[in-house]
């Protein structure tokens, strides 16, 4: 059957534009979800698949750089092949891969598979800025984009919980099964429902295939020097050196190309326009947020409380908790104070959160967590949308398509670099930490001699043997000492976190006023 698209798709029944959003929104949240989903649980994951710890950050980190690489060409490939058509296929291949994931025999399928996971499902994420813009006028418009920034802040702050969950319940295999029915769902449906442009293939011909290899080539080489960077003491490793000089090259070439040719892949051009400028930024700003939160906070969790996946999901669900009560109170709010006031408001309250994390003790659980985990949760439901909003809705519908890939890839862009400058803090200062811990845990010290007397005499009692307890207490010690280093690192990242809101703030004084009504489309 065809189906006949109207010219203007906000003319189709508001039923069936609320369903199709809907539809795609589901997508959407699967395919953010599983960035985080397995947080929580990697250390099951690599007891399955007897996997070390450095092989294991691999499971996120292959789905990320995958994403990151394709995002930015969803815009070019929703105009060849149409919005509906490839959601479906990108529905249908990360169900695929998502079942592939929970078969995977070793390290290494998983992280082939989690890749493949992510590059098929990376097109459900921009599509679905673009076709709120698209399919909702006005006030509708400011709804849409409060919905999907609400999802797009969510799913990475629950991912880790229903990871953790799942997992304690079932095993880490139905983290990935988890996909099937919805992922079945969407294919099944969208089609149907989903009508907003018609495919045009002749655009293969004329597509940026020099633009696709350059970025690939620049985004890939850097993720990949980011990830593995910290652990092989950066330019110190040939593999590093390499990798970075070709994301150099290629980055120049790619930022010539993407200014001097027709029509490119990625939409810099539209960076020109202040508030999509500005909320690009605001975007990284917020992926670094939102991403090495949750990035340290299940490790601290881990190394230093000994949490497993169920505890450590747990103490994070306050985030959700209070980003879900946060929902209607925005949406309330929006309708009289200025978008930019309430930027504002989330961006302080999200820098906040990251500011109460720095009192950090080894004993803290999730009462301890509740008030900065709240602000977090608050600043990502009054940050969010109206980034979303303040970017998107600066551009005419016609630039939609590529500057939604721009904006969305400086997002997991921010979460990716973030993660690999906090990996590398874990390392440097943790090492400065327990250094300077250690100049004042020396033998002599009347404290120190007590601690070791009561710990070896502890372990002689139990051991029965005087030297190897002794030898024991000297390891007890070390153990608590690196024990308070690590602590000490994770509060610096934090606080270095918290600065990168401070200087997000300063963005918002510069941004013009944020409306939901469309620009005409020679918009500047």
């Amino acid at each position: 059957m065809t189906h006949t698209v109207p010219l203007d798709p906000t003319s189709q029944p508001i039923k069936q534009r609320v369903f199709a959003f809907a539809l795609m929104c589901l997508g959407f949240f699967m395919a953010t979800l599983d960035i985080q989903i397995v947080a929580s649980s990697l250390k099951d994951i690599g007891g399955g698949l007897s996997a070390s710890q450095d092989e294991l950050s691999w499971v996120q980190t292959s789905y990320l750089i995958a994403e990151i690489l394709v995002i930015p060409m969803s815009g070019w490939l929703s105009k060849v092949f149409s919005t509906r058509w490839l959601f479906v296929a990108s529905a249908i291949g990360f169900t695929i891969t998502s079942m592939l994931c929970g078969m995977a025999w070793d390290i290494n399928s998983m992280i082939l598979f989690r890749g493949l996971q992510g590059a098929l499902g990376a097109a459900m994420i921009p599509t679905v800025f673009t076709t709120a813009f698209v399919l909702f006028p006005g006030k509708q418009r400011l709804i849409a984009s409060t919905t999907i920034g609400a999802l797009a802040s969510l799913a990475p702050a629950v991912g880790p919980v229903i990871g953790g969950w799942i997992t304690d319940q079932w095993s880490w295999h139905w983290l990935f099964y988890l996909n099937v029915v919805p992922g079945l769902v969407v294919a099944l449906l969208v089609p149907k429902y989903v009508h907003v442009d018609e495919p045009n293939l002749p655009l293969l011909k004329k597509g940026d295939y020099l633009g696709i290899v350059l970025m690939s080539g620049f985004l890939g080489c850097l993720e990949y020097v980011l990830e593995e960077g910290p652990r092989k003491n950066w330019f110190g490793d040939d593999a590093i050196i390499v990798c970075a000089w070709i994301s150099a090259i290629c980055g120049f070439l790619f930022f010539v190309h993407a200014f001097t040719a027709k029509d490119p892949v990625v939409d810099l051009r539209a960076l020109a326009v202040r508030n999509f400028a500005i909320g690009s930024l605001l975007s990284f700003v917020t992926g670094i947020g939102i991403f090495v939160s949750v990035f340290l906070t299940p490790v601290f969790l881990a190394r230093v409380r000994g949490f497993d996946s169920l505890d450590t999901g747990l103490v994070l669900l306050s985030v959700g908790c209070f980003q879900l009560l946060s929902i209607g109170v925005y949406a309330f709010a929006s309708r009289f104070i200025d978008m930019r006031v309430l930027l504002a408001f989330g961006l302080i309250c999200f820098g906040a959160g990251c500011y109460f994390y720095t009192p950090l003790t080894h004993d803290w659980g999730w009462q301890q967590f509740l008030l900065p985990q709240a602000l977090r949760g608050i600043g990502q439901q009054f940050a969010v949308p109206p980034i979303v909003t303040m970017a998107l809705g600066s551009l005419p519908p016609s630039r939609l398509k590529s500057a939604s890939g721009l904006f969305n890839l400086m997002r997991n862009l921010g979460g990716a670099i973030g993660i690999a400058v906090s990996a590398t803090m874990l390392n440097d200062r943790l090492n400065l930490h327990y250094l300077r811990l250690n100049e004042n845990v020396t033998v002599g010290r009347p404290v120190i001699d007590d601690l070791l007397a009561r710990s070896s005499a502890h372990l002689a009692s139990a051991a029965g043997d005087a030297l190897n307890a002794s030898q024991a207490g000297l390891a007890s010690l070390h153990a608590l000492v690196m024990r308070e280093a690590l602590v000490l690192t994770f509060a610096d990242c934090f606080y270095v976190l918290a600065l990168c809101f401070l200087f997000g703030l300063m963005t918002v004084m510069f941004a013009k006023p944020i409306t939901s009504a469309p620009p005409s489309s020679d918009a500047h």
